[in-house]
Order: structure tokens, then sequence, then C-alpha cells
């Protein structure tokens, strides 16, 4: 199985320049995403300030406890990478052992232990910050981690397959991390506990429409797309057709998120400073651990990067649902929750450059060797 399906959606892979590190050439729209990122953020602001009921219309449209527009936004993001999956070929990820065990260690062992030391250690004095910061490392993503597996030419399959994986745990586990890492270990600790409960319908809720709906979407398009056309029509044809809808899907995300939540965020910026803290470390050490232990286990480049997103990225509708439930739409919980995929949303796009930049490392130079004495094999047969 190659690392990476073809018709990528946000970058294009120059193969004549493979044999040098394995170069990857972004268009310009994909490397002014950053500045759109920033645009569409400042829109959301303006939009949110502009028309301070709004965040109060759109939070009455919602599925389960998440916006409606929110839902949308991520179903245009997850569609397209979802729609490129070869699901006839997965059977070659699911039997990748190392793989399957290393992400359910890093996302279920690692992730939520060391979220749970970082909120301890740098919001002791904020009880509803940390407890908020805690439940976002409990939601283990399953939905933007596709976009940055993709910017970074991670292997698209094997994302499918982790973040289904992660779905599968997330219904059956979370509702017992909460009780552990919110009021079991704590009291271990000597340290104040917290009650929470979390409702499995709205956990089951969020899996099924931010995961199951655009992942039976993009199924079924490979299966009749391919069926009535053609592999070679729906690959080169179709897909590219269809990849511009997740950038836009992005940035639809991204302002809903700031137009419903922005201003709050800047009547409290100094909160925000102390909630970003701790998840632009667990960030950091995620996705470094990620990379480590790709490069031990030798996956390569393209399940290596998919490891480490999958492990940095959270759920954030899950954790702002979660926490808006359960401690309220005006409680530290939910703030923080909010905050979650604010600084997740450019802290990752940072994240992509630096996978890019490892790509083209010693780890990971006999996959460009390769890849570059298999171009020249292929233009000589040409």
């Amino acid at each position: 199985m190659t690392h990476g399906s073809p018709g990528r959606f946000m970058h294009d892979v120059d193969p004549a320049n493979a044999g040098n590190g394995g170069k990857s050439h972004l268009r310009l729209a994909d490397r002014l995403l950053p500045i759109w990122i920033l645009a569409a953020m400042a829109v959301g602001i303006v939009v949110g300030r502009a028309w301070p009921g709004l965040a109060t219309v759109l939070g009455k449209v919602t599925i389960g406890r998440t916006s409606l527009p929110i839902a949308v936004g991520l179903f245009l993001m997850m569609y397209p990478p979802l729609a490129k999956v070869r699901y006839r070929e997965l059977g070659g990820v699911t039997r990748n052992h190392r793989l399957l065990i290393a992400s359910i260690i890093l996302n279920w062992v690692v992730g939520p232990a060391l979220m749970f030391a970082l909120a301890w250690l740098l919001l002791p004095d904020l009880p509803q910050y940390r407890t908020g910061v805690i439940i976002i490392g409990l939601a283990r993503c399953i939905a933007m981690v596709l976009i940055w597996n993709d910017l970074a030419c991670g292997d698209t399959d094997a994302a499918a397959v982790l973040v289904a994986l992660n779905a599968l745990f997330q219904i059956a586990a979370f509702s017992l991390l909460g009780w552990f890492y919110l009021h079991v270990l704590p009291g271990w600790l000597g340290l104040p506990t917290a009650s929470a409960n979390f409702s499995f319908a709205a956990i089951a809720i969020s899996v099924v429409v931010f995961l199951g709906v655009p992942l039976v979407a993009g199924w079924a398009s490979r299966r009749y797309g391919e069926r009535i056309r053609g592999r070679q029509w729906y690959e080169q044809r179709f897909l590219p057709m269809i990849s511009p809808m997740a950038t836009w899907g992005l940035l639809f995300t991204v302002i809903m998120l700031f137009a419903l939540q922005g201003n709050v965020i800047t009547r409290k910026p100094l909160d925000v400073v102390r909630i970003a803290l701790p998840l632009l470390i667990y960030f950091a050490i995620m996705f470094a651990a990620g990379f480590v232990v790709g490069i031990v286990l030798h996956l390569g480049y393209g399940q290596t990067t998919t490891l480490a997103f999958t492990g940095a990225g959270n759920n954030f509708e899950l954790a702002i649902a979660v926490c808006v439930g359960t401690f309220g739409m005006l409680s530290g919980q939910a703030l923080a929750g909010t905050v979650g995929p604010l600084i997740e949303v450019p802290a990752l796009l940072s994240l992509v450059y630096v996978a890019l930049r490892l790509r083209r490392s010693r780890w990971f130079s006999h996959e460009a060797n390769r890849q570059g004495r298999d171009t020249d094999i292929t233009h000589s047969q040409g």
C-alpha cells in the first residue's frame, strides 16, 4: 500500500524532485492558507460583534448539542479526504498491528494522562478551566485530523482507519475515562475532585454526525463512482473537482466558531492565554511523540504523519458539547472547550509545515530516494 492516496486536494508533490528529499511543492493557494485562516478568524469576530444575537440564533439550530452550521462545515471538510480512501484496500492498514497499537496507546493512554498533568500544573488555581482542558484531552480527534493529515501528505487510508478506531473507543471509553481523570485519580493524589455525568447519547450522536455521515458519503462516492465511471475517471476527474470543498469547509468552520464564541474570547484575553498554554504544550508533545514512535517502528513518513496528527488533534465538537451540556453555556468549562479549536487550528496548521520539513530529513530519506528511482524508471519506460 502506498503512503497517501492519489489526487490530494491541498497540495501536489513534484515527483521529479522526489530524489532531492521528496520536497513538497504547495500550490500558491495552499501556501496562503494561514493568511486565509487568519482572515476567517477576523471575519468571524467582526460578524459576532456586529450581530451579538447571532450566537443565540445559531445556537438554537443544533444536532444534539452541537451547532448545525459547524456540523455542515465539518462535513464539507471531511467528505473530500474520505472520498479519496480506497476502502477495498484498507485490509493492509488493519493488519498493521504496530500502527494500531501505537495509535491506541498514544491516544487513549498517553494523551489523556498528559493533558491531566498539564492542566493541574498550569491551571491549579482555576478549577473550571482545568476541568474543561482535561475533557478536551479525553476527546480524541475524528474530524479535522483528516485535513491536517492530507495537507502534510500523510497516509489517507491509515487516517480513515485510525479515526474510525478513535470513534469506537470514544463511545466505549469516554465516560469511563472522564470519571477516572476527574474523580478517581485526583482522589488518589489527594487533589480536589470534580463530578461530571457525561451523556452516552451525546457522545454517540457526535460520532455519528461528525464521522459516520461523511464516512458513508465518502464510501458511497468511491463505490458507485468507480462502478459507474471507472477508477481513472473517479481519481483523475471527480476527486480534483470536489477537493476545494475541504478548504472552503475549513474556512467556513473557522468563521462560524469565531462568530459563535469570538465575542466571549475577546472579553477574557488573559483567561484565553492561561487556557491556551497547556493546549499548545500538549499539541507539541503529542505530535513529537507520534513522530518518534513512527520512526522507531519504521512506519514510513505517511503513516508516521498520520499517527502524529491523530495523536495531537482533539474532537473539539464533542468537548464543547460535553462541557456545555454538563456545566452550562456560560461555565468556565465551556469557555475552555471553546478555546480548544481556536488554538488547535493555527497550532496544527503550523505542525503541517513542521511535518513537511521532517519529510526531507534523514529519517525518511530512503523513501525519497526510492521514489526518485521509481520516477526515473517510469520516465525511461515512457
